[in-house]
């Protein structure tokens, strides 16, 4: 989290969203998380889009991507660290 404990950065934002939808911020930065959101449009966004990726997403089942979709995403995920 960013070195200013009154407030988060829309960093940590990207960084916590996972850890907000599943619940498992401690308080004091679910406040932060929150407080953030009431004054940035643009995090508001960006939570409301994985939101709605998540959602559409957990009803994907493995079968459904086709393999050279499914192969790509991994090969893409592979080289993450790499760039």
């Amino acid at each position: 989290m960013s070195e200013h404990a009154d407030h988060i950065s829309c960093r940590d934002v990207v960084a916590l969203v996972t850890d907000y939808f599943e619940r498992a911020l401690p308080a004091e930065q679910l406040s932060l998380f929150e407080q953030h959101l009431n004054f940035c449009d643009g995090c508001i966004s960006y939570v409301e889009q994985m939101r709605l990726t998540k959602e559409l997403v957990g009803r994907l089942e493995e079968e459904d991507v086709p393999v050279e979709a499914k192969d790509r995403l991994l090969q893409a995920f592979r080289d993450w660290d790499r760039s």
